[in-house]
């Protein structure tokens, strides 16, 4: 933090890596809540584009309004996109290498490994975007 109490630049630091795997891992436990925090952050975090949200919507949550359950989450991140799919109470994490749209490797990962590369790729992403930082500090500082 900076003396006038702003998150500074993260550096590639493996500790603000882990303190930030650490708040987006805070909801693991119950996985709608998981998915719907993690949604918001990142929708504060990065442009509209890089976050795609697909939803499951019950005929209740239709008559009542609601937005439904995520089931996947597509973060894309320059050359990177990282995908989490939620079935069955279970997630399963995939990051794969992207140039110029085509996927050149999908790698399967668990949750834990998934959530510390998105923290890397958003810590990379504040680093040169205010809003980002911003975001990022609103996540780990809980305000």
């Amino acid at each position: 933090m900076t003396d006038h109490g702003e998150l500074e630049p993260a550096a590639q630091d493996p500790g603000s890596i882990d303190l930030l795997a650490a708040a987006l891992r805070r909801d693991a436990a119950d996985l709608e809540v998981y998915t719907q925090v993690l949604t918001g952050a990142l929708a504060d975090a990065l442009p509209a584009d890089a976050v795609v949200v697909e939803r499951k919507r019950s005929m209740a949550d239709r008559m009542a309004g609601r937005p439904g359950r995520i089931e996947r989450l597509d973060v894309s991140m320059e050359d990177q996109r990282l995908s989490l799919t939620v079935t069955q109470g279970r997630a399963e994490g995939e990051v794969c290498r992207v140039v110029r749209g085509v996927v050149l490797s999908r790698r399967p990962v668990p949750l834990d490994e998934w959530t510390r590369e998105l923290a890397a790729a958003v810590t990379a992403r504040a680093r040169s975007d205010a809003r980002a930082r911003a975001a990022l500090e609103r996540l780990l500082l809980g305000g």
